[in-house]
């Protein structure tokens, strides 16, 4: 198997609901997010996928959170806003537009990350 991996990052705030402890109140991250492609063949330039291609699909997911309150995003309405479920929100976007085994890891700290794979 082949892999390829990017890294971005957004900035974002939000605050978990029923949680008893300090991540109930509204907070902050830097969030860093991972993004690891999978494949067993390559293309006929001999790549997974042009990291630069990549970067951009993942630019334009990365928009719908940058500076935004997550809890307001619709998806979050439903879904408590964990870096698992913001894993999993930017792993469901890319799999809408990407044919590929997808990874997707999103750090709140440079110490606690989660990840969502399919």
């Amino acid at each position: 198997m082949y892999e390829i991996k990017i890294i971005d990052e957004f900035s974002g705030a939000h605050n978990l609901r029923n949680y008893k402890g300090k991540c109930e109140a509204l907070h902050g991250h830097n969030w860093k997010v991972e993004v690891m492609l999978e494949s067993g063949t390559l293309d006929s330039q001999g790549m997974v996928m042009d990291f630069k291609k990549l970067k951009d699909k993942l630019k334009n997911i990365l928009l719908h959170l940058d500076h935004k309150y997550l809890n307001d995003i619709a998806y979050f309405k439903k879904k408590n806003p964990t870096s698992e479920n913001v894993a999993h929100f930017i792993h469901k976007k890319l799999s809408q537009i990407l044919n590929k085994k997808i990874k997707v890891s999103v750090w709140e700290t440079r110490t606690s990350c989660a990840s969502f794979e399919k």
